[in-house]
């Protein structure tokens, strides 16, 4: 299954089981440090040059998500307890259609986030209840090039093209 582009005005990714392992390392002096997939970070270089408004939404305020929002350069919402509600804020915000937005998530807390978008993906690693409900279903399990299959499988974009 793949959706075409022209269907789009926006995606939205969740961060912790998306673009992370869903894993958190916590050094003694409480910095935090996860791991994300290279990998995605070709796919965002590509997502960047469509037209798409592209946002990270994210239920923890932490540095990390900061940094990585930087080094991809994507735009970052943090320090939100309701997804679905700060999804139609950034919506209303930034002028997207809700129906034209892919939603990609990974937990229970994303779950009305999903709902509201006309569009939905998730890991294969997902809780149940969003496994069910998504549009796509990944192989690629969270951290593990989720940003990338979506890219080449679902929206079908030819990376080579764009960075050649």
């Amino acid at each position: 299954m793949e959706l075409d582009l022209k269907k789009l005005d926006a995606i939205v990714f969740d961060f912790d089981g998306v673009m992370t392992d869903n894993r958190v390392y916590v050094g003694q002096n409480g910095d935090e440090w996860v791991c994300c997939n290279r990998g995605d970070g070709l796919g965002f270089d590509v997502l960047r040059q469509t037209s798409l408004k592209l946002f990270i939404l994210s239920t923890e305020t932490n540095p990390v998500v900061t940094s990585r929002g930087e080094k991809i350069g994507i735009v970052v919402c943090q320090g939100e307890k309701n997804k679905e509600k700060a999804l139609n804020s950034l919506a209303e915000k930034e002028q997207f259609d809700l129906n034209k937005t892919l939603f990609v998530g990974n937990d229970l807390n994303d779950y009305k986030a999903m709902q509201a978008s006309g569009f939905s993906a998730c890991p294969s690693d997902s809780h149940p209840a969003i496994l069910k409900i998504a549009t796509f279903r990944l192989r690629s399990r969270g951290g593990e090039g989720v940003v990338r299959e979506l890219v080449e499988n679902i929206l079908k974009l030819d990376i080579l093209s764009y960075i050649t």
